[in-house]
């Protein structure tokens, strides 16, 4: 596995998806030396992430095939297309943390795009926050992220699920990862509590969107859900499952609890 986002095991995940091996092997699509290249990519992902670490601390695991790491700040605005232009959309006046996650490949250490993830912040049980978070360019740090508005610092625990890669995938070798939905627990985790303003940038737009507590969707209840009540790492709840075919899947009545490699 590379070590592209380093795992603190005195801060990791109370529970995850058990951390998986995805395939490195030459092919007719890559050789040993283009994996080599890759590699490369991913430390130099690695380091960006260990910089962000460093300024404003993280939360990290292996879980299922990716590297994990999630991070808060203080919340932010961002540049998005508006009618055929870049506009500014200042972090909104009830805004008060900015949630980050890097998702990076276990094997190679790059950052894995177009991912749907998903962030529940929770308190005593009770889901303070619940939030896709989309992905978003930063000038040193991919990831995927978003502003919310929390009642105070924490702490909370953070739940990051992320589902199956819906892009194709080049390699008969290689290209078997992705499949399982993975999810990641981190517990008593302290919150940033803060608003960034950019009174320079223009033109000026609507305020960037916020995740409250009063903006949550309701949502069928799922096997992320289960694996949020798990309290320890060998919790049946927190494996994930399998269609009766072996085919991981988001769960179900009569899902497969039993992890299969």
């Amino acid at each position: 596995m590379a070590n592209a986002i380093r795992i603190d095991d005195s801060r990791e995940a109370v529970v995850s998806t058990p951390g998986a091996n995805p395939p490195v092997q030459a092919s007719n699509e890559a050789t040993t030396e283009q994996l080599a290249l890759a590699r490369q990519q991913g430390d130099a992902y690695g380091r960006a992430v260990q910089a962000m670490a460093a300024e404003d601390g993280a939360r990290s695991v292996h879980a299922g095939d990716f590297l994990l790491a999630f991070v808060n700040e203080e919340a932010q605005g961002m540049y998005e297309m508006e009618d055929g232009r870049l506009v500014w959309r200042e972090a909104a006046p009830e805004a008060n943390v900015h949630m980050e996650v890097a998702v990076a490949d276990a094997a190679d250490g790059r950052f894995v795009p177009g991912l749907s993830v998903h962030v529940d912040v929770i308190r005593d049980g009770q889901r303070v926050v619940s939030t896709d978070l989309p992905f978003l360019w930063h000038p040193f740090l991919y990831h995927y992220g978003g502003n919310a508005m929390v009642p105070d610092t924490g702490p909370f625990d953070v739940l990051v699920r992320v589902a199956p890669a819906p892009f194709m995938r080049h390699d008969p070798v290689n290209g078997r990862r992705y499949a399982a939905p993975v999810v990641a627990r981190f517990d008593n985790v302290t919150f940033t509590n803060g608003r960034k303003t950019s009174p320079q940038a223009q033109p000026r737009g609507t305020d960037a969107p916020t995740a409250a507590p009063g903006a949550m969707h309701e949502r069928p209840r799922d096997w992320a859900d289960e694996a949020a009540e798990a309290r320890t790492a060998d919790d049946p709840r927190i494996i994930t499952p399998r269609d009766a075919a072996g085919i991981p899947s988001i769960g179900g009545p009569d899902a497969d609890r039993t992890w299969k490699a």
